[in-house]
């Protein structure tokens, strides 16, 4: 129930921590996962803090060093364990603290076995797969690194790095690469570097260890985050057979830190090998292009109306008066067929025209409206007929018909 209060009735401290000590008890032994730090022994009383591996909280341990002794030699800073306890709060000092009961070390198996099933939520969920990869640039202005402070990997991958690009540029970030704090650190560095806009690629290493050692690296927090970087990451985590989360969602997988050098900076050494290759090939290519189109000049300039152009304009001009004369004599032979063809079409016309005939002797008898008369019943006595001669005409009447 809630604790009814006002400013006119406040409640004392006393009734209020009573209040949260009832609470508390109410908890009842529980089991908690977390990671040992600040480890301290006095006496016959261990004390500890048992840190969430993924969120930023703790809460403080305490239990009697049999209890710890019992666990064995695997109960120590930086081991993740699996404690019972039971919820106290300390009404006189307002604390909170667990009192242990049982430590049990979280084993490697086990460890394998939880790494395993968040494996596979994570692939369900599409984290690791390929068309989410982005490939690294050509040449990055400035590289993000994320290792421990003065590390063989900080050390492998500078040196490399500029051994093969001199005027490659970095920004390091130094973290915790295990521990309780190290998901935190590189997850901060990594939120730092994503943010800054000249980073082009982002460098996660750490040499090889145990796998205890590397467990930070296969953190679900630190895993999520790489996945939601818009930079590209290159993992660079342990020996070629340590294979930690990281490996699988971040853009790049390198085996070493120097194999992480080698991918994201160009060698400068292969490049200028590859552009004096390129320009030799250009060269070539450029060489025979020019060669073949001299060859097809000399052989466009070999031809006779180049080689001998007068020539050329004399054999033109030959077949131009040959086609000038073929042209006439045919023209000539169209003309004198066509007079022939018109004077035997006059000929013609002629012997068949009514003039010829009047002029061997006939003559045309036409009415007064101009008809020509045919027969002689056609006529009759007294009727004006005109007489059409080869030369004039004569008027006449009819006085006298025969029939035949």
């Amino acid at each position: 129930m809630a604790m009814e209060t006002s400013a006119e009735s406040p409640v004392p401290v006393r009734t209020v921590l009573q209040a949260v000590s009832g609470w508390i008890g109410r908890l009842g032994r529980i089991w908690v996962e977390g990671q040992i730090t600040d480890l301290n022994a006095r006496g016959g009383t261990v004390y500890m803090t048992l840190r969430d591996p993924v969120a930023n909280m703790s809460v403080r341990v305490v239990g009697p060093r049999a209890v710890f002794e019992a666990a064995g030699p695997a109960v120590a800073d930086g081991a993740r364990v699996v404690v019972h306890a039971k919820p106290d709060f300390w009404i006189n000092r307002g604390t909170f603290s667990l009192s242990v009961l049982e430590v049990r070390p979280v084993g490697v198996g086990e460890l394998l076995a939880r790494l395993e099933r968040l494996k596979r939520v994570l692939a369900a969920e599409g984290l690791f797969r390929p068309e989410r990869k982005r490939p690294l640039p050509f040449l990055p202005a400035k590289i993000g690194l994320i290792c421990g402070r003065e590390s063989d990997a900080e050390h492998d991958v500078l040196q490399n790095a500029r051994r093969r690009w001199p005027a490659v540029a970095f920004r390091v970030e130094n973290t915790a690469v295990q521990g309780s704090y190290a998901v935190g650190e590189v997850m901060e560095a990594l939120r730092a570097l994503d943010a800054d806009p000249e980073i082009d690629v982002i460098i996660i290493a750490r040499g090889g260890g145990a796998m205890e050692d590397l467990l930070p690296f296969s953190d679900e927090a630190l895993v999520r985050a790489v996945s939601a970087a818009r930079t590209p990451v290159v993992s660079a985590i342990g020996h070629e057979q340590d294979a930690p989360l990281l490996d699988l969602v971040a853009d790049v997988r390198a085996s070493t830190p120097t194999d992480a050098a080698k991918k994201a900076v160009p060698d400068v050494r292969e490049q200028l090998q590859l552009v004096r290759q390129l320009r030799d090939r250009g060269r070539r290519c450029l060489t025979g292009a020019v060669e073949r189109e001299l060859a097809w000049l000399r052989s466009i300039r070999s031809r006779p109306a180049l080689a001998d152009p007068v020539r050329e304009i004399e054999r033109q001009s030959e077949q131009v008066m040959a086609l000038r004369d073929r042209s006439r004599r045919c023209l000539s032979s169209a003309l004198d067929r066509a007079g022939d063809e018109l004077s035997h079409t006059r000929a013609r016309l002629l012997a068949l025209s009514p003039a010829a005939t009047l002029e061997r002797g006939y003559a045309i008898v036409q009415r007064e409206d101009g008809a020509v008369v045919r027969e002689s019943p056609a006529v009759k006595d007294g009727e004006r007929l005109t007489v059409r001669l080869a030369r004039g005409r004569l008027g006449v009447t009819v006085s006298e018909r025969e029939e035949s």
